[in-house]
This record gives C-alpha cells, structure tokens and sequence, in this order.
C-alpha cells in the first residue's frame, strides 16, 4: 500500500470494535431466544399463558445469558483474536440455559414446554453460536486479505525492534487490526520499505493521518533507553484522537506471546509457568483412569492374541520392559509387547530400528508396523507414570543422525514437565518412528512444547481421536 492510497483512507470505522461488540451482544441474545421463538409460534394459541407471559420470559431470559457471556470473558479482547472459542461459547451458553432449566423446572414457568423441545432448543442455539462465531472468523479474514480493518495502526520507529514487532502482529495478532505502515523522523535515511510494509513518512505526516483518522492505534517502538524522545512522542501523541500503545524492547518482547503477572504490583512477562495448574492435575488423572481402564477392557481380547502369536512366533518373554525418561526426567519402566527377537535387545535403544530390520520378528513387524506394541502401557497408564496423551517417552540412548536428543535440542528436557504419554500431537502429525535426521526431532520437540503450553481436556480428546487414522496413515514406523 503506497502512501497516496493510505492517506485518502477517510475512515469512518474510528471505534468501529465496540459497536462490533455491541451487535454480537444483540445477535447473541436473538440466538438464545430464537428456537424459543419458533416454539412460541408453533404454540400459538394452545397455551394461554403462554400468549400473555413468553415474550417477557424471552426478553428476560435473553438479557440473563448476554450478562452470562459478558461475566466470562465472551466479549473480551480475545473476541479478535483467530480462535475458535468453541469451549467457551459452550460453558457460557450452558450457564445461561441452566437458569431456564431452573424457571422450567423450579418456578413452572414453562411447563407447556417439554423436556425434549428444552434439550432440541439447547442444541441448535449452540449450533447457531457456533457457526456465526466461524462466519465472524471467515468474514474477518476476507477483509484483511482485501485491507479492510476495523483498526488501522502503524509502527513508529523504523528499528529492528519495529521490524520485530511487525512480523509477530502478522503471525499472531488480531483479526481487527490492521498494519498499514512505519512512521519515522529519520524516513528520508531509512528504507522505503521494511518488513513488507511501506514507510508513510514521518511524525507530521502521522499528526495528518490521525487527523483524517486513517489512523487509529499507534504502536511505539523506540528504544527504551531513549527515554527523553519517548516521552516527548507520547506527550504529542496524547493531545491527538488516537490509542497510543508503548511496546516493550526487543529482548522482552521476544516472550510477549506469554501471559503477563503482576509481582508486587510490578508488571512481568510469564516466561515459563507449570503446565498444570490448579485443577488440571487432577482432571487429567481422571481422564487417564477412565479412558485406560475402558482401552484395557475392549482390547484385552486382543492383547491376549499379540501374547500368543509372540509366544508361538519366537521364543523368549511376551512383554519387553525398557528405561525410559519420564516426568521430571526421572526413569521410568516402559512396558511393550516384545518385537524383536531376545537375544537382539536393545533395552536403551542405543541402535534404532530401521526399515526391514532383521532383529524385528514376524509378529513384531505386524505390531510396531499397527502401534499394537504400545497396548501394554495402558497398565503405565493406570499405574501413573504415563498419560494417555503427551510427549513420547524415549530411552536413554536415542539418538538423532548420531546425537543424543537432549544434545541436538536445547528444548528438548522440557518436554518432561509432563507425563510422556502412548500418543501425543507431534505423533498424530506424523512424527512416528526412525529418527534419522536432527530436523525430525526438532519437530517432534516442537510439537510437543506445543501441545504442553496448550493442554486442555478437550485438546487430549482431539488428540485421541487422531491417533487411530494417524496409525493407520503413517508409513514411517516399521
């Protein structure tokens, strides 16, 4: 976008995000009461107290679940942001309707309405949430792409820390905002063009573009130890329409993705913080308990197959139980249906399998081929040092082209703040098998990191999900 086409933008979207926010408050009141709405006109004239009180109690019961959504967050900021939202939309809406549960049951307001009309109105009222939350996501997209936003910002300073700050908006900023350039006081010595995004001009032409308000966000982006300059920009600034918002130098704002603190009323960048806080421990405990206790039951009849196949195939133990490292790095017994034949052991793994492998016996090529070696850690699983989910355990000596994992990757201990898991994200993203290639575990670890700063139950359940077409799919472990 070159400087003319920027300064003809008279926009009148200044404050366009809460009027955004005050339609959905509306259209989320409409959804809850619609389904409602077409029982009261399917109803109509069979129920007298239905035609003299139901508009009331719609009205009433539409106001409650927009001061539901309001009071969890449905509104925030993180409205803007990419996600789906889908787990909070459902808490939400679950709250709100819970009350006209109570008004149905309790207080016999609506007893001409059925238990199974109640459950069918829940359904499509969440349904309807969420495809207009999708549509909203879908419409958002289509005009950034054409360069319409509900915000227009710019940088100024056209530093490497701005450069910086550019490129993480584009990766993880808002759907409402909208970078349309750099302001600098030095543009006639700076590039023309940095970061893909052109250079307007300098601090009077931003004065000019606020004015016509082309311009609604200004991000500063000078060095904090020109402190003199800040505050004479910020000053100047303040006079002007305009949200001004100073951004943290370099160094912090490399961890600015994650949550900010308070210390002592001191305001600080959440670097690292425990995976699993608060009630998550014991949710995930219960969820491992539950789904391993039911895998166990169904695939028991199998398992005891696997068991004899190994036993007629070759001789030796059925199960094969190896070190591994697990939560908090400490080792681990890991136990598998045994694959390769005994006398070939390779209990630290210091020699990864490889494709036709001559150590792997008949059934266990079947097995590693299909992920049924793994079943047996579903009694990791109920014993504790595993998890259905989460990072693969690896023995002590698995390597990389040659290199200790912990060596190849400076991340790679990390992954240890939780318990390895039978499946995990990097796994149903097809990051099976031989290691053969440093950029392989980079992955893996990458993955994995992933999937530990965003744990949630819902998340471990996806994950579960994928894994079978995952196993089925994959050609990379033999």
């Amino acid at each position: 976008m070159r400087l003319q086409s920027v300064s003809s933008l008279r926009l009148t979207n200044h404050g366009l995000a809460p009027y955004f926010i005050a339609s959905f408050r509306v259209l989320h009141g409409l959804t809850a009461i619609a389904p409602g709405v077409v029982l009261q006109l399917l109803l109509f004239g069979q129920h007298p107290s239905l035609d003299a009180n139901y508009p009331a109690i719609l009205l009433f019961f539409s106001l409650i679940s927009v001061l539901s959504f309001q009071a969890s967050g449905v509104y925030s900021e993180e409205m803007f942001t990419r996600r789906f939202r889908f787990r909070l939309m459902f808490l939400s809406w679950t709250a709100s309707f819970s009350f006209l549960v109570f008004m149905h049951q309790q207080l016999g307001l609506l007893q001409f309405i059925s238990l199974k009309q109640l459950g069918i109105w829940y359904l499509l009222s969440l349904l309807l949430y969420g495809s207009e939350r999708l549509l909203f996501l879908v419409l958002m997209q289509r005009l950034k792409r054409k360069g319409h936003y509900l915000q227009n910002a710019v940088i100024l300073g056209g530093t490497d820390n701005g450069v910086r700050i550019a490129q993480f908006i584009r990766q993880y900023g808002d759907i409402r905002l909208g970078l349309i350039g750099f302001i600098d006081d030095r543009s006639e010595r700076v590039p023309k063009e940095l970061a893909g995004l052109p250079m307007l001009g300098n601090s009077g032409e931003l004065e000019r573009l606020i004015r016509e308000e082309a311009v609604q966000q200004v991000l500063v982006a000078l060095p904090w130890s020109a402190e003199r300059r800040i505050n004479h920009v910020l000053s100047k600034l303040r006079s002007l329409p305009v949200s001004v918002l100073l951004l943290p130098d370099m160094i912090a704002f490399s961890h600015a993705h994650n949550r900010i603190t308070e210390v002592a009323g001191l305001p600080t960048f959440n670097v690292s913080e425990l995976p699993l806080r608060g009630w998550s421990p014991l949710l995930k405990r219960i969820e491992d308990l539950a789904i391993a206790s039911l895998a166990l039951l169904f695939t028991a009849p199998v398992m005891l197959l696997i068991a004899l196949a190994i036993k007629l195939d070759s001789p030796g133990p059925v199960f094969f139980r190896q070190l591994r490292y697990g939560y908090n790095n400490r080792l681990i017994e890991v136990y598998k249906f045994r694959s390769m034949h005994t006398r070939s052991n390779d209990p630290t793994a210091e020699q990864q399998t490889t494709r036709n492998d001559s150590r792997i016996t008949r059934v266990g090529q079947f097995i590693r081929k299909t992920s049924l070696d793994e079943l047996p850690q579903l009694l990791n699983v109920l014993l504790g040092s595993m998890s259905m989910v989460g990072p693969r355990p690896h023995a002590t000596a698995t390597k990389a082209a040659g290199i200790l994992f912990e060596e190849a990757v400076a991340e790679y201990s990390a992954r240890h703040r939780v318990k390895p898991g039978i499946t995990g994200w990097a796994q149903v993203n097809g990051y099976r098998g031989e290691t053969d290639t440093l950029a392989k575990i980079e992955k893996r670890v990458e993955l994995d990191l992933e999937y530990i700063e965003n744990w949630s139950v819902w998340f471990d359940l996806y994950i579960l999900f994928l894994t079978v077409p995952a196993v089925v799919s994959t050609k990379e472990a033999y």
